[in-house]
């Protein structure tokens, strides 16, 4: 089954070469990938014009709308043609080497697999500890009571079916549109799985994730995933 990697990018120039060298180089499957240009001001955008025309399956695609990791996603997965496409942080945070084990749970039936850091065999680390201590309580409590078959909730690493994604609307414009898009999935009924990754915090470049800002909008959708966890949609 035919896959596109899709990688959102803001002010990347420190790690884009090196996270799309080690797909590269990790990744043997057959698969395209998309890098969304979110309005960068380095120089993020040539780095992978010129590494597009190393490795042809790599396109650059710009975010014309309104800057944010949310529109930045919905920008490469509309530019996205193939039936499944996973999502990856620009930052070498998420690791390639996971990618034939999501994609045999979807090719097994599944609609959405779930990069696990936090299941039997997945791991984290480093990051803020706050970061690391929220993300698990969050992935455990909806595991433990509503029934969401994935332990690691919020992260944004996973694999859809296309239509999953294309098929919904995003309300939320930062990272907790991870969280929004798993939880209207499994009220979906859509199929869901995971599959144990190991994260490691960046180690280049600044991060746009604020934890505590991001922390607020988290917490709509996980009380969302609470009070509406015995309805479908």
């Amino acid at each position: 089954m035919e896959l596109t990697i899709v990688i959102p990018a803001y002010n990347e120039e420190a790690v884009i070469e090196e996270t799309l060298r080690d797909i590269e180089k990790k990744l043997t499957l057959p698969h395209q990938v998309i890098v969304v240009n979110d309005h960068s001001r380095d120089n993020t955008s040539s780095i992978v014009e010129r590494l597009s025309r190393e490795f042809p399956y790599i396109r650059l695609v710009q975010n014309t709308g309104v800057r944010g990791i949310s529109q930045t996603l919905l920008t490469g997965w509309r530019a996205a043609t193939t039936p499944v496409v996973v999502t990856m942080m620009a930052d070498l945070c998420d690791d390639p080497m996971t990618i034939p084990a999501m994609l045999e749970k979807i090719e097994a039936g599944f609609d959405v697999c779930c990069g696990s850091r936090y299941m039997p065999g997945g791991c984290k680390h480093g990051g803020p500890a706050f970061q690391s201590w929220f993300s698990r309580l969050v992935g455990w409590s909806l595991h433990r009571f509503i029934g969401l078959p994935t332990c690691d909730a919020s992260n944004a690493f996973k694999m859809y079916r296309r239509n999953v994604l294309t098929e919904m609307t995003i309300e939320e414009a930062g990272f907790a549109s991870s969280l929004e898009i798993i939880v209207k999935a499994f009220l979906k009924n859509h199929k869901i799985s995971e599959v144990p990754t190991t994260w490691r915090a960046r180690t280049k470049g600044r991060s746009s994730f604020k934890v505590f800002k991001v922390a607020r909008n988290y917490l709509r959708w996980y009380m969302w995933a609470l009070l509406f966890r015995n309805h479908r949609f």
